[in-house]
This record gives structure tokens, sequence and C-alpha cells, in this order.
């Protein structure tokens, strides 16, 4: 099992979260943060409702949630790629660390990522 320590040399893995307007805008937003090598997977759920304040009138979408597996050290990267793709003008992108998960998961990951190798998904 691989758990998360402190240095900077080690990986970071995290998960950031975005949610679409459409199934198009997130299969294209993932599409290109794994061409791009800056997410080593991304997880489209279809369908979320989601309640939100905006401009001061309560809101209620459907969207579509990405999980984009990726590394804290590409954060900044990360959220200029989503900016710049994303058609809504405050996108949600938020990251929440990785405390544990498995040795060969992370591996994959790392040489899914910039500035490594690649191979194709374990599973």
């Amino acid at each position: 099992m691989w758990l998360a320590d402190s240095s900077a040399e080690s990986a970071q893995p995290c998960i950031v979260h975005t949610s679409t307007a459409s199934a198009a805008e997130a299969e294209r937003i993932a599409a290109s943060l794994v061409e791009e090598r800056l997410a080593a997977c991304c997880t489209v759920i279809p369908g979320i409702q989601s309640l939100y304040r905006w401009k001061g009138a309560l809101q209620r979408e459907t969207e579509h949630m990405l999980l984009i597996k990726s590394d804290l050290r590409l954060f900044p990267a990360l959220e200029r790629r989503i900016r710049e793709l994303h058609s809504y003008d405050v996108p949600e992108i938020l990251a929440v660390r990785v405390a544990a998960a498995t040795e060969d998961y992370i591996a994959w990951m790392r040489d899914s990522l910039r500035e490594t190798g690649s191979q194709d998904n374990p599973t």
C-alpha cells in the first residue's frame, strides 16, 4: 500500500473535480487532459443533479462530473487548461489529496502523467 508523505519529490496523487454542462464538453475536457498528460485518467459521471446559487438565484441543473486523477504538482497547469476548455465563468476546480492507494496504481499514474513514460491502464 502506498501512503502519502510530505516529500516534494514523491508522488502527490489527487482527484480533481469539475462539472460540465454537457456530456460532449466533459468528453472534450477529459480527452484533452489525458492526451496532454495532465491527467492519468478521467472518469465521467453523467447526469448528476447540482443545486447552487448563481447571481442571487437558486439554480438546479443536470451536469456531468469529471473525476480527474492527477498529481498536485501538476495542479497549476491542470487548472489553467480546464479554464481554457470550460464553458462556465466560474468552473468548479477542486483538488482532493489521496491519503492512500495501491502501489501499482500510483506507479501507473506516475507513468501516465507528464515527464514520465506511458503504459496502458492496468484495469
